[in-house]
């Protein structure tokens, strides 16, 4: 509970000053493709990476190191010429389950689209209201998307003023041009998950969030029935969603993150009503039909 208490703190305070660490962050920068695996740059940029990530200041209060927000950044480089970038981003955040030593995914998305210019040894300057360069912007935009999702899982729409951030983020990178910002960029960009944290459309998704996390998997250490109950509930919750903007990447992205985690679920212990559970889930993801299957 102390995490918890921690962060209904954290999200009552009205203003985001920069004055806390609260991310626990780690880097990967993969650069097999390059075929320069060799160079230093690589490892120098994992490493100043990694240590922007966890030393930046996110918001106005520091978490212990254990209690902090736990994420994942992958980069594959694909090619690399003098300070030139072009890679992919997979980024992972997770939260525990209480009750239990277990960790929850919250988040799994992948960036297909990262682009960037990197010098060894460049300082890494985060300032949200001026886009200094895509590497800076992408990963604090990402920050600010894992800790609003992370706090909409413990508070209904705790996220709020972290959203708030990423957007001032993406507005600033949009306006200097930076790839995957704009609404030219495709479907399944930054400029498309930002506009839809942001939509009153996709209300649900946040109410989702908590109930299937607060009052789904932290009710299922003393009420295992409840928590299951509710866990349903929060799926008919993005099932709405789903039908209003069907195939929507907030949506996908909830269960690229959950589907393994969702069938585990329901796969043992009491039983609960899946009435036509199996045929809702794969109407909303079909990419994990084999899992559904088995909750017939």
């Amino acid at each position: 509970m102390k995490r918890l208490l921690m962060i209904c703190f954290v999200l009552v305070l009205s203003s985001l000053k920069g004055q806390g660490q609260i991310l626990n962050c780690h880097v990967s920068v993969d650069a097999q493709q390059t075929g320069q695996t060799q160079l230093s740059i690589f490892s120098t940029l994992q490493n100043a990476l990694q240590e922007f990530l966890n030393q930046e200041r996110w918001s106005e209060q520091s978490l212990p190191q254990e209690q902090r927000v736990q994420c994942n950044f992958f980069i594959t480089i694909h090619t690399y010429s003098s300070s030139s970038f072009e890679a992919t981003l997979q980024v992972q955040s997770s939260r525990p389950v209480f009750g239990s030593s277990l960790m929850t995914p919250i988040f799994n998305y992948r960036d297909a689209h990262f682009s960037f210019t990197y010098d060894e040894g460049q300082p890494l300057r985060f300032n949200p209201n001026t886009f200094e360069n895509n590497v800076v912007a992408t990963l604090s935009f990402y920050a600010y998307v894992i800790l609003g999702l992370d706090a909409d899982s413990f508070v209904p729409d705790g996220g709020s003023s972290f959203f708030d951030r990423a957007d001032q983020i993406a507005r600033a990178a949009e306006q200097a041009g930076g790839g995957g910002w704009s609404p030219a960029s495709g479907n399944n960009t930054r400029y498309e998950l930002n506009r839809q944290l942001r939509s009153s459309v996709f209300q649900d998704f946040h109410q989702a969030l908590y109930v299937y996390h607060r009052l789904g998997l932290d009710m299922m250490s003393e009420k295992v029935e409840l928590g299951k109950e509710n866990i349903l509930k929060a799926l008919e919750l993005l099932h709405e969603v789903h039908q209003t903007r069907p195939n929507s990447l907030l949506v996908r992205s909830f269960f690229d993150a959950k589907a393994q985690e969702i069938a585990g679920i329901f796969s043992g212990g009491p039983r609960v009503e899946l009435a036509d559970m199996s045929s809702l889930l794969t109407n909303m993801a079909p990419g994990y039909s084999a899992l559904w299957q088995q909750l017939r």
